[in-house]
């Protein structure tokens, strides 16, 4: 009786460290488990990432394509019809796209068979005259100097918009050194708020976004698109000038600066190098919903003849396009 109650506690400490061990190993077992499984989850999550991000570059180049095709061919048009070379917002292109589902533009064409996941892509995108804001660019002569005639136009910008005139001045300064380059300068920006090297604070810049640009060169304003603050500032005129020719572009758009002189009822003084009625920057925007993910694309494009080139793209989160047209 003595020996078999001694083998007791043994025996227990043994079934103990048996049931110890199994539960050790379904612990190591669950959490390789849970690590492969995550893994796994982790791999198809970058996988669709990628898959989604390489559809979507493909979508929006296809989409700016197009948007070149567009202004190619209104271009053509004019040429081969013999008529008045013009860019006005009553042409094809100023036409923005609506958000539309992608299946509705495959099924238009009966080559392409419409996948099924056609229909959660939704497509939307519009171009904008570059040429219809302020080009900073023309702050400066091609001999590095301040042109004195458009400092006077931001600065009248400015005032309209309830902005420091000595904005402008820093602008124009900001401009000049960097086109100059030296050790000392800033690079040359290419979009809107890269002044902010200038020493230029963000809410001037948020105010200017509606109505001026940077552009490649120096450049005219189109008349027929031009926004009103910007007909005003550069034609040195009045707000109800301005809106009265905003107007009258509305109904006929000008063929010439001759039909903007006829319809200002004031002596304007213009010409080709300040005012024009055509244009040959242009701004393409794109927008792509693939089920959870937005992406917009941002693209300048130069047309010279029936030639249309891109400039520069961007991809990402962007702004809203400008809402300039409200005071067209």
């Amino acid at each position: 009786m003595t020996t078999h109650a001694r083998a007791r506690p043994s025996n227990s400490r043994h079934r103990g460290a048996a049931l110890l061990s199994a539960m050790l190993t379904v612990t190591m077992v669950a959490t390789l488990a849970a690590s492969a499984l995550w893994q796994q989850w982790r791999d198809v999550e970058i996988e669709t990432s990628e898959r989604a991000r390489v559809q979507a570059a493909w979508m929006l180049g296809g989409a700016l394509d197009w948007s070149r095709l567009i202004l190619r061919e209104s271009r053509r048009a004019a040429i081969s019809s013999n008529q008045t070379l013009t860019d006005n917002l009553s042409q094809p292109w100023a036409v923005p796209l609506q958000e539309a589902r992608l299946s509705s533009f495959l099924a238009a064409d009966q080559n392409n068979t419409v996948d099924s996941d056609a229909d959660d892509v939704f497509l939307s995108g519009s171009i904008t005259d570059a040429q219809s804001l302020f080009n900073l660019r023309n702050l400066v002569t091609d001999r590095n100097l301040i042109d004195e005639g458009w400092l006077l136009a931001l600065q009248r910008l400015c005032a309209q918009l309830n902005l420091p005139e000595q904005q402008a001045q820093l602008i124009a300064e900001g401009m000049r050194a960097s086109l100059a380059g030296g050790t000392d300068a800033t690079l040359v920006p290419q979009r809107l708020d890269e002044i902010a090297w200038f020493g230029v604070s963000l809410p001037t810049i948020q105010t200017l976004q509606p109505y001026a640009n940077i552009l490649p060169k120096r450049t005219a304003v189109n008349l027929n698109t031009a926004p009103v603050p910007v007909l005003a500032a550069t034609l040195g005129v009045s707000a109800s000038v301005a809106q009265r020719l905003a107007t009258a572009r509305t109904n006929k758009p000008f063929s010439s600066l001759a039909d903007a002189q006829a319809e200002a009822g004031v002596d304007l003084m213009l010409d080709d190098d300040h005012e024009a009625v055509v244009s040959n920057f242009f701004e393409v925007r794109g927008r792509l919903r693939l089920q959870q993910a937005v992406v917009e694309e941002r693209s300048l494009v130069g047309r010279e003849g029936t030639t249309v080139r891109v400039r520069w793209r961007e991809r990402g989160a962007l702004t809203p396009p400008p809402a300039a047209t409200v005071s067209r």
